[in-house]
């Protein structure tokens, strides 16, 4: 793809009602650590990070550049410096969430983005913050991202999520190898995308 489209595992449902500027809750275990606004965020940095964008049902859009603070900047102005826990939860304004390793959370180009190619990120590619992990599976970089939960059990996730994701490593499934999942993946792709864009269109208009 030469365009970054809307895209989700439930298209039909619309993209949630989100405020204007982001707030984050940083928790541990389900204990309030502390809650950051835009201007925490901006006080850090913003920075660029170009990178690759890989879902898993085998797209990707090249050469995207996203601006944000990378996580583990943002954990450790809050004084998480080292790992609470082995595992953290990223949750959604949509009740979405994805399960990452601290080690995967907190590498170089993890980033909590607010733009996209210049622009502010729209509610169609997760305004206002997005996590965003290129070297993971497009499942990770959850989109309006307004939560961080560590954990010190292994979260539950969804049934097609590997618990690393890694793109080089090809973890597409938690069970299936690539080579079964990546034919059946591929044939979901323009009706998921059709109808994730129709249902974002659709309430646009209404």
């Amino acid at each position: 793809m030469t365009e970054m489209p809307r895209f989700t595992d439930l298209p039909h449902i619309p993209p949630p009602t989100m405020p204007i500027e982001p707030k984050l809750e940083i928790r541990n275990q389900g204990e309030l650590v502390a809650t950051l606004g835009a201007a925490d965020l901006q006080a850090l940095g913003p920075r660029e990070c170009t990178a690759d964008f890989h879902c898993v049902t085998t797209w990707s859009v090249t050469g995207l550049v996203w601006t944000g603070v990378p996580l583990r900047e943002v954990l450790a102005s809050v004084g998480i410096v080292d790992a609470p826990t082995p595992y953290l939860v990223a949750r959604a304004g949509d009740r979405r969430k994805a399960a990452l390793l601290w080690e995967d959370a907190i590498a170089d180009n993890v980033l909590l983005a607010t733009h996209l190619n210049g622009a502010p990120l729209d509610e169609r590619h997760g305004a206002p913050l997005r996590l965003v992990s290129p070297s993971q599976y497009g499942y990770k970089s959850v989109k309006h991202l307004i939560a961080i939960d560590f954990r010190a059990e292994e979260p539950r996730v969804m049934s097609k999520e590997h618990l690393r994701a890694r793109v080089a490593l090809e973890e597409r499934h938690p069970h299936l190898p690539s080579s079964v999942v990546r034919v059946p993946y591929r044939l979901t792709i323009a009706p998921t995308a059709y109808l994730a864009e129709w249902t974002l269109n659709r309430r646009r208009v209404s």
